[in-house]
């Protein structure tokens, strides 16, 4: 085990490493604030909509899938020195849009980095980390992206307050403040990665021994280091004999299964809608009747759940254990989906005489017509707005509507999400990355978390981009429904595949994982 001060300089590195992450999550946010000034500015369809918010994960799906090959042969440190300068790239252009073209554009050069990232920092992490604290180590990621998003909400709502106040930031530019401010941590993240060493296994990989003792010992202590260095060795030199390369690797029967558990962990990380709640987290709220400016004090809320229990799960993850973790955790998605769908359910929608009076900038005589009207849905209600309304007026004043006729509870709402939020942030968030980290063999570790990633990244891609087509034609109650059941089938299917990793070395669980279940198929 490594001393207090290799242990301070692993977890100083790994913070390093993991900024990407907290990138990641800032640039994930940050544009649930930014969508109520574009879509009306840009006059944006649900199609569209969903390709803004989504341009990000469809690049990055491309990036995870070559970033773990790049990297065996560049390494992961000059890997991500790139992802870094990509980052400031995409924030400067997102900022200075001037269209819905080239903002996608800015938006994917950020998902060709944040894809990287995701994939090499856990990389990286568990590389570098001894088996006691590698869950911990490499859950710094994940809470690095839960910074990352609570630091944007909470930038989002300063940028809304100063809105007047401040004589450069209107209506008219608040939103390219919000997308802009990422070149700040960008900027730092390129600086601070030309301070970390590359990993010792890859060293060891490209034939520098001497340079990976150095960082070994370097991190672990001498006698700690020498031992590990032997089973990095013992390792490679088993491989070698088997090495192949390209994407067929993982067709090799002995990777069926640890390959099935990757896959399963990928897919339902997102397809139980995470991204859905934070990349549109401030429309969500809004959709309950409570207003712009509560939106986003509401969504500030969902940043500061998110690093909570992200600590609970590092301070957990290599006690309690990886499965136990999983499992709470996406029942607790399930509850919370169940409970934000019911909530949703017993709304209704009645406009008055009065409220439509009371609307700045749409003809009043239109929308009384639609007066007096009790809808028992939000489809029924958002159906005859848009018969009377001309499509710009309606994303710009949805919100307004929604906030002047709504009957419900919105606390349901606010419990459910933050539910969700919590315990996704206890489970599917650190545990998928600490698990991808471990359950491949050295050789193969960079393309099956790359194949994975990309998988991952598709499923988030079309999570985020359907949301919108999702709450237009199947209702906000429907679309939560749907991903209730999709987190109950992940649920059975952990509880009987998931295996146990904590407190083991890489090479350990590649004996009891790999080895173990060649004659399997």
């Amino acid at each position: 085990m490594a001393g207090n001060g290799s242990i301070a300089k692993l977890s100083f590195v790994a913070l390093i490493v993991s900024l990407g992450g907290f990138l990641f999550g800032f640039d994930a946010s940050v544009i649930s604030g930014v969508i109520r000034y574009i879509r009306p500015e840009f006059q944006l369809n649900d199609i569209q909509l969903g390709w803004v918010v989504s341009a990000p994960s469809f690049a990055a799906m491309f990036a995870m899938l070559i970033a773990g090959r790049v990297s065996d042969y560049l390494s992961r440190k000059y890997v991500l020195v790139g992802v870094a300068f990509l980052y400031a790239l995409s924030a400067v252009l997102s900022a200075y849009a001037t269209g819905y073209q080239m903002l996608v554009i800015a938006r994917m050069i950020g998902g060709f980095a944040f894809g990287a990232a995701l994939v090499l920092a856990p990389v990286y992490i568990a590389e570098i980390s001894p088996a006691g604290i590698r869950g911990k180590l490499v859950s710094i990621q994940q809470l690095n992206i839960v910074l990352g998003f609570s630091a944007a909400y909470f930038s989002n709502y300063f940028l809304l307050n100063k809105i007047g106040v401040s004589e450069f930031i209107t209506e008219e530019t608040a939103w390219r403040w919000m997308l802009g401010i990422e070149t700040i941590p960008a900027v730092i993240y390129f600086v601070f990665l030309f301070f970390i060493p590359n990993t010792p296994r890859w060293l060891f990989m490209r034939g520098k021994l001497e340079q990976a003792k150095q960082v070994l010992a370097s991190f672990h202590g001498a006698k700690h280091a020498e031992e590990e260095f032997k089973e990095i060795e013992q390792s490679l030199k088993a491989e070698s004999t088997t090495q192949k390369t390209g994407i067929h690797v993982l067709f090799d029967k002995r990777l069926r299964f640890v390959l099935t558990i990757g896959l399963i962990i990928g897919v339902f990380q997102q397809i139980t809608g995470v991204n859905a709640i934070y990349f549109y987290a401030t429309t969500i709220f809004e959709q309950s009747g409570i207003g712009a400016n509560a939106s986003f004090a509401q969504a500030v809320w969902v940043g500061i759940i998110n690093v909570i229990f992200t600590i609970v799960a590092m301070l957990l993850i290599d006690r309690m254990g990886r499965k136990p973790l999983m499992l709470i955790g996406i029942a607790g998605i399930a509850l919370s989906m169940a409970l934000t769908s019911y909530g949703f359910k017993l709304a209704t929608y009645q406009l008055s005489t009065e409220s439509v009076e009371a609307i700045d900038g749409i003809d009043a005589e239109r929308l009384q017509k639609i007066a007096g009207i009790e809808y028992q849905n939000d489809l029924e209600f958002k159906g005859a707005l848009k018969q009377v309304l001309s499509d710009q007026e309606y994303a710009r004043y949805e919100g307004q509507l929604i906030q002047l006729s709504i009957s419900m509870n919105p606390i349901l709402i606010l419990i459910g999400i933050l539910g969700f939020v919590a315990s996704f942030a206890v489970s599917l968030g650190p545990v998928m990355w600490v698990m991808l980290s471990e359950l491949f063999p050295n050789n193969v570790r960079g393309i099956a978390i790359s194949v994975i990633g990309f998988i991952n990244s598709l499923t988030s891609w079309l999570v985020q981009f359907v949301f919108p087509w999702e709450l237009s034609n199947l209702g906000n109650s429907g679309t939560y429904f749907i991903f209730c059941i999709l987190a109950i089938a992940g649920f059975l299917l952990m509880y009987k595949l998931l295996p146990e990793t904590k407190g083991r070395s890489l090479e350990e669980i590649e004996k009891e994982l790999v080895l173990i279940h060649e004659d399997n198929y």
